[in-house]
């Protein structure tokens, strides 16, 4: 939704390989099917990935790297605000973690 939906919509516009990594299967996979039906684009593609799951980001990573035989452009956008003070699973507070943390480990596992 919101940005990261049209930064995607243009994207596939312009005939890019476009992975839409979404915390919701039924969300994100909406968003693929819209995305594809006003592009033109069947190389729009979701993968699931929850930023305040650092073990999401890693198996989101991992499946990347195996997967895709290069990445071109990364977009960190997603993020949240206005939770209450919530310790995730693994630790960590959760909007630092889904804002900074994830992103941040995001970015350096893609790096390769």
């Amino acid at each position: 939704a919101g940005i990261g939906k049209c930064v995607a919509m243009d994207l596939a516009r312009r005939n890019a390989r476009t992975i839409l990594a979404c915390r919701s299967r039924k969300r994100g996979q909406a968003a693929v099917q819209e995305i594809r039906a006003a592009t033109g684009n069947p190389e729009v593609v979701l993968r699931l990935l929850d930023t305040s799951s650092l073990a999401s980001v890693r198996a989101f990573s991992s499946a990347v790297l195996r997967e895709e035989s290069r990445l071109d452009v990364l977009v960190n956008n997603a993020g949240v605000s206005g939770l209450p003070f919530t310790i995730t699973s693994e630790g960590l507070e959760q909007t630092f973690t889904t804002n900074y943390l994830g992103p941040f480990l995001l970015t350096n596992l893609l790096l390769g």
